[in-house]
């Protein structure tokens, strides 16, 4: 099942597409991750990578919600599902000012975010990043370590997001703990809407514990 998302948080089924679909009317030039002027980055496309069972799905479909909240028009939908934990799997997440037409795999991401660093090596999850793209990743590794060289413009958020998810969640679950790093690399989302996204989403006990992990994700990442 599918789901498309609409302002005001109208929420309809369509079984043609695994999309989560938003719109809005706002601005994304107005955000410090375009300050360059490129006006060719009128979508910001996510791509998150993790293994089955952490939520990589639900992390994509949160920042679209998130968006949603504020304007934008966003989409968000799986590469792969399974009900199995263990396999790396993929989701991906747009964000634009205006419509989005495509629905194909984000190749060429602005953001990776990696919810599980071991699976880097089995997944090259720095495939097609952009010259001056983000790299998020749960880890207490240096990047050196992981064997991950950046190009001169590209930047990279390091969390030591399990340790975070185990104290507040009292289980290795990652993916909520990845928004807050990604709030604080790229501020194309609020927290507020973050926060907002999780009490639609989960019964209040949850989404106020994740709403403490991403807050505090937030805090804690370190750019490398």
């Amino acid at each position: 099942m599918a789901l498309e998302s609409r302002p005001h948080n109208k929420t309809t089924t369509n079984d043609e597409k695994d999309i989560v679909t938003s719109k809005g009317l706002y601005c994304l030039t107005d955000n410090p991750f375009f300050a360059t002027g490129d006006t060719t980055k009128m979508i910001i496309e996510i791509r998150f990578h993790g293994r089955a069972g952490q939520g990589m799905v639900t992390a994509a479909e949160l920042v679209a919600m998130a968006a949603t909240t504020e304007g934008k028009y966003s989409q968000a939908f799986p590469f792969f599902g399974s009900e199995k934990r263990g396999p790396p799997v993929a989701a991906y997440c747009r964000i634009s000012d205006k419509p989005i037409t495509i629905h194909e795999q984000i190749t060429l991401p602005d953001i990776v975010i990696v919810a599980d660093h071991t699976i880097i090596g089995a997944v090259d999850v720095t495939a097609g990043l952009k010259d001056d793209g983000w790299l998020i990743i749960n880890t207490t590794k240096p990047l050196a370590d992981l064997g991950i060289t950046l190009k001169p413009k590209q930047k990279a958020l390091l969390i030591d997001g399990t340790s975070i998810a185990l104290e507040h969640l009292g289980k290795a679950i990652t993916n909520t703990v990845m928004l807050g790093a990604f709030v604080k690399a790229t501020g194309i989302v609020k927290l507020e809407s973050l926060e907002k996204a999780l009490a639609e989403q989960f019964p209040a006990p949850i989404a106020e514990k994740n709403v403490l992990v991403i807050n505090e994700s937030f805090e804690k990442a370190v750019e490398k």
